[in-house]
């Protein structure tokens, strides 16, 4: 059954990545009040897909579309894709909060 909330996804998620996924979206909503907060190709979305979290067998992504990232910020992130980039967290522990907080502000131009 496809999970349709952020909550429901997130409470969904084995340790660390459900802790991971809620650090994530704490941050994410202290940097932009009010942003939109969705499900979107199954994962949480912000700001419809400019931002995605994504919980995988033994770290969570942190994606964030390319659109709007000059070229020579985009070595930030730990992959780049064609269209998105994304950063990993493997542990509670590894998140920074200050570099997480300038990540989410590497788009230039957000809708």
């Amino acid at each position: 059954m496809p999970v349709s909330s952020v909550d429901e996804y997130i409470k969904a998620q084995q340790s660390p990545q459900r802790e991971i996924c809620h650090k994530l979206r704490e941050v994410i909503l202290r940097t932009f009040p009010g942003i939109k907060e969705g499900m979107k190709w199954g994962v949480p979305s912000y700001d419809d897909g400019v931002y995605y979290l994504v919980a995988l067998k033994d770290h969570v992504n942190l994606g964030v579309s390319l659109k709007g990232i000059p070229v020579e910020k985009r070595a930030l992130l730990d992959v780049i894709g064609k269209t998105t980039g994304h950063v990993e967290f493997a542990s509670l522990g590894s998140i920074d909060e200050a570099r997480v907080s300038m990540l989410l502000n590497l788009p230039v131009k957000r809708p």
